[in-house]
């Protein structure tokens, strides 16, 4: 499996993609702004905008980044601002049980059940007790995404007579899931607490409760569960979120990949079967990732939804339906049973992030389906926030995240956008649908993708993570690239989306030249809106785009948020507001790894609206306020070969947790092509020449012990 997470495109439907609509909403703009163009044009000439606005309620505006830009790096460590410290806290194979022998690192180790899964990705830091704000001791969830299976195995994976041992299979898939672990500082140093009654292992073996609109429906219905309310496990956990009573979210993404269905399977469906199937990248003839399926044992096996029995409890037909979901997690209680959240729609979610709840308005949650076509989401509950439920627990999620309407974005071309209720019977959403005929609220939830289709919402350009403004409710989210070749440079835009006003770059990715022909916009966007009214459950929105990503090198035609060398990027993936308003911007990137790994920006995020109207090439279109020296610096580099994601901080603001995934991917056990993390726990130097590499969960600190990045 890829670790590029480019899922392969699977929205064909004729629904507008944003490139189609920016153009008449740039003049529609410009309109209502009355002559903004004419004054950024008096004073930067044909090319440029306004600086970068602090006031008017941005809520930014005591905000200045307070360290030194790192420069680019290609070295095998991580580079942080100078006055700052990197230590390595939870590696893959670090043991969580009492009992449990150190990892060796050599392919031996087992019983990754009570280990650090691989592939570190989103998280999220809960103080330590329950509703307290303490710094020094919390508990750490993180969702181990994927694994990089050279380096698990001894000489890497084996097959023998078609089928993978099933020790190897089990120790894969138990690196995959999600750590809970209680962290401690003592003496200013971070580590886990490895024999903490809180620590577990949530892996695709852990039984999963279905609530929502799922449960208890025929799409649900397995060998394991005919009644269709339990499943087993979580997938490709990829960003995360976290509630407003107290309880972490975990996110399956490119879960499609893992299940296996043989060829000649559709005629064993009937075609609105096969219609839904497909729409998720489920044909017959998949063969499942890593080749789980072939080991022996109904663990593995379930994982072949190939039609076999004569109904839906004699095999597991349906058990892709049971993923793709958002899960539910109370980290305080290591006993309890995660439930997944059927309610908020089965996508390849990227994360969930929550605007601000006020007590008395409804509970508001976003999330992305991150793969090129796909829509960005909404969901609202029916029940209104009350502060008493802020240490609810899962009791909480069923009042807030059960019930509820789940809403898919339109960008209107006039500066406006808009909800759409995806509701069983509204909008057309009903049995006589021509994509798919809808016959409950669970269809349409099950179906998510393919309600988005019918009501016109807006392909994207594979929306990643989202992040809420905490000073002003504005909502941001990346769109990591538009082209299939964003793994590299001149490789063709196989899959890029056509050029327009809303994605006005097209470019070679060598030159940076215009084309409409070449490689598209391998560098990505940031894209940004403002709930009309100021209200998080609004049906209405305005928006406009933060950041262009860009070399330096480029022209102003193509790095037209005119970065430098000090904050240019490519690829925006992971994105977070911290508690004091500070934007966090991290890289996935393949496109300008020639020049430096994968990398993690601060910025000052400023507010919609705050920049103005510009010409690339022919095409017009708007952007935010160009950054500035003060606003947007890079943080932080990675070692080889990785891939920077996931993020918290504890409550002072003066422990900053980031995690180094799949350093190294391109090698294997004979050929390492990193040899990240070093020995020794400090993540700022190299590692042992010929040692595996290993992802993991870094702590930063400042060395006066002050706030981090201001």
């Amino acid at each position: 499996m890829s670790h590029a997470d480019d899922e392969p495109v699977t929205n064909f439907s004729t629904n507008p993609h944003m490139t189609d609509i920016l153009a008449s909403r740039l003049s529609r703009r410009q309109a209502l702004l009355g002559g903004l163009s004419a004054t950024t044009a008096a004073m930067f000439g044909s090319f440029g905008v306004s600086g970068c606005s602090n006031g008017d309620g941005d809520g930014s505006s005591t905000l200045k980044l307070g360290f030194d830009p790192v420069a680019h790096s290609l070295a095998d460590m991580v580079s942080v601002p100078s006055g700052y410290s990197a230590a390595v806290l939870y590696a893959l194979g670090d043991p969580i049980k009492a009992g449990v022998g150190a990892y060796t690192n050599t392919g031996l180790d087992a019983n990754f059940e009570s280990r650090a899964g691989d592939h570190h990705d989103g998280m999220h830091y809960f103080p330590l007790p329950l509703g307290s704000q303490t710094s020094d001791n919390g508990l750490l969830c993180l969702n181990h995404e994927n694994i990089s299976e050279a380096y698990l195995h001894i000489a890497g994976p084996t097959t023998a007579n078609g089928a993978r041992p099933q020790a190897e299979v089990l120790k894969e898939m138990n690196c995959h899931g999600v750590s809970v672990v209680e962290i401690r500082k003592t003496g200013g140093v971070w580590s886990v607490v490895q024999d903490s009654a809180y620590n577990r292992r949530v892996t695709p073996f852990t039984e999963m409760e279905l609530h929502g609109p799922l449960a208890g429906s025929g799409f649900a219905t397995t060998k394991y569960s005919p009644t269709g309310t339990v499943t087993r496990g979580t997938l490709n956990n990829c960003a995360n979120g976290y509630t407003p009573w107290g309880t972490y979210l975990t996110c399956e993404e490119n879960w499609a990949g893992y299940f296996k269905r043989a060829e000649g399977d559709d005629a064993n469906r009937n075609g609105a079967d096969n219609a839904l199937l497909a729409r998720y990248g489920i044909s017959p003839g998949r063969s499942g990732n890593y080749g789980w399926t072939t080991a022996s044992g109904d663990q593995f096996q379930r994982l072949d939804i190939t039609v076999t029995g004569a109904s839906a409890s004699d095999d597991y037909r349906n058990e892709a339906y049971t993923y793709g979901w958002i899960v539910e997690i109370d980290p305080y209680h290591p006993e309890s049973t995660p439930r997944k959240r059927s309610a908020l729609g089965r996508l390849g979610h990227e994360g969930c992030v929550f605007g601000p709840v006020k007590a008395g308005e409804p509970v508001v949650a976003y999330t992305g389906d991150d793969s090129r076509n796909e829509y960005i989401y909404k969901y609202v509950s029916n029940a209104n926030w009350d502060p008493a439920d802020a240490n609810g627990g899962l009791a909480a999620g069923d009042k807030y995240l059960n019930d509820g309407t789940l809403y898919v974005a339109k960008f209107n071309e006039n500066g406006t956008g808009e909800w759409i209720a995806l509701v069983y019977q509204s909008n057309g959403l009903d049995e006589t649908n021509a994509l798919y005929p809808f016959g409950s609220q669970a269809a349409v939830m099950v179906g998510a993708r393919l309600a988005a289709d019918s009501v016109g919402a807006t392909k994207m350009d594979r929306p990643e993570w989202g992040a809420v403004n905490p000073k002003n409710g504005e909502v941001y989210f990346t769109l990591t690239n538009s082209s299939s070749s964003s793994s590299g440079r001149g490789q063709g835009g196989s899959g890029s989306q056509p050029v327009d006003a809303a994605n006005p770059r097209s470019y070679d990715a060598t030159t940076g030249s215009l084309s409409d022909s070449l490689d598209g916009n391998v560098n990505g966007h940031i894209i940004r809106w403002r709930e009309d009214g100021g209200m998080a459950s609004a049906t209405t929105f305005a928006w406009d785009i933060f950041l262009f990503g860009s070399r330096s090198s480029y022209g102003a035609q193509i790095n037209a948020s005119q970065l430098t060398d000090d904050n240019d990027f490519s690829s925006p993936d992971g994105l977070w507001f911290d508690p004091r308003g500070l934007l966090w911007i991290q890289t996935d990137d393949g496109a300008y790894t020639d020049t430096t790994n994968c990398m993690m920006l601060a910025a000052v995020a400023g507010k919609v609206g705050d920049g103005g109207e510009i010409t690339l090439g022919s095409q017009k279109t708007y952007i935010g306020a160009l950054p500035s020296e003060d606003s947007l610096r890079r943080f932080l580099v990675g070692p080889k070969e990785c891939e920077i994601t996931g993020i918290t901080m504890t409550p002072d603001g003066r422990s900053l947790f980031v995690n180094i995934q799949h350093p190294g991917e391109k090698g294997g056990a004979a050929a390492p092509t990193s040899n990240w993390p070093s020995a020794t726990g400090d993540a700022t130097v190299t590692g042992t020449p010929g040692a595996r590499p290993r992802s993991a969960t870094i702590v930063i600190t400042r060395d006066d012990g002050g706030a981090i990045a201001l």
